[in-house]
């Protein structure tokens, strides 16, 4: 079972860096909020799958908690991202 969620957890995690490079390149200000809005959600399923990792107890990790932690701060910083630039194209 905890190979199948680490397996979850490593497309999600990878999935964020993807998509901020491809951000950091979009090709209009639709784009780059499109690929920040999927790394939010990708952040968001990072959390989630570490949630359920650490309830599985499926990992000695100490570093668990702290990882939660970071996926969190990471869907906070690209939420505002997102939401600034929205803001922003509509003025």
């Amino acid at each position: 079972m905890s190979r199948n969620l680490v397996w979850q957890l490593q497309k999600s995690a990878t999935s964020v860096g993807a998509n901020a490079e491809e951000a950091q390149a979009g090709q209009s200000r639709a784009d780059f909020i499109s690929k920040n809005g999927i790394c939010l959600k990708e952040a968001r399923e990072t959390h989630y799958w570490l949630r359920l990792l650490q309830a599985a107890e499926a990992s000695d990790d100490l570093e668990l908690p702290e990882l939660e932690q970071e996926s969190l701060e990471l869907s906070r910083i690209f939420g505002a991202i997102v939401t600034s630039t929205k803001r922003n194209s509509a003025l």
